[in-house]
């Protein structure tokens, strides 16, 4: 087995099996890591404030890949490593393709207020809507915020399976689309969207760029369809 110089873990079904009970032989784990001067790295679907919150509460702060790739914050600083938004005619097309079959996204943004814009009548499950919170804007003219405003991804999450594989082969010309059994909302199906060809990977090369890390003595930990690049990628 080659030398690992960092470890990435998704979080959810990984890293916990929900984010208010992290078993103790993991944070054993990741203390391990911290004596041996390892770097812990999380790479997950996951917008930021709902990766920092529950990380924090177990009083943790890593460096986190998000979305699946398309944005990378080292929690402790604040400091971004990794920024990649959809092109402007991407997410116009990735937005009509939801449109076309009459469902409203959520929409990540790159926004200094907000995680996420929403149309009057979204299309994820009301319970998403209310854990989103004070980190979600309503927009009366969904199309115009994503034309004006750098687009991380799209999402559905804890909706019937019906229509999120609606959604997909709507979508799947225009982006990279991931359908997953959904951890929060049992029996129901999350839907992700992501620009065409991008993954956690690149959130791990920027990273070991930034700390001079060998990308192939990286050790990977995950599970689901959005993982498969990393463990793809990753030596171990």
């Amino acid at each position: 087995m080659p030398l690992v110089e960092l470890v990435v873990t998704d979080l959810d079904g990984t890293f916990w099996h929900t984010d208010d009970h992290l078993p103790p032989a993991v944070l054993d784990a990741v203390a391990a890591l911290a004596r041996r001067g390892v770097p812990l790295l999380v790479a997950t679907g996951r917008r930021l404030a709902s990766t920092r919150g529950p990380l924090a509460a177990h009083g943790l702060a890593p460096p986190a890949i998000v979305l699946n790739g398309a944005l990378a914050v080292d929690l402790a600083s604040g400091d971004r490593f990794h920024v990649a938004p959809f092109p402007v005619d991407g997410a116009l097309a990735a937005y009509d393709a939801f449109a076309a079959v009459d469902l409203s996204p959520v929409v990540y943004v790159d926004h200094p207020r907000y995680d996420v814009f929403l149309g009057t009548r979204p299309d994820t499950n009301p319970a998403h809507v209310q854990a989103l919170g004070d980190t979600a804007e309503v927009r009366d003219d969904l199309r115009a915020a994503v034309e004006t405003t750098p687009v991380l991804g799209f999402s559905m999450i804890g909706v019937p399976f019906e229509r999120a594989e609606a959604a997909q082969a709507a979508i799947v010309d225009a982006a990279e689309v991931h359908v997953d059994r959904s951890i929060d909302f049992p029996g129901m199906a999350s839907l992700t969207v992501a620009p065409r060809g991008q993954s956690k990977w690149d959130g791990v090369l920027a990273y070991c760029h930034q700390r001079q890390l060998n990308p192939a003595h990286v050790l990977a930990v995950a599970d689901g369809p959005n993982d498969l690049e990393l463990l793809t990628h990753a030596a171990v």
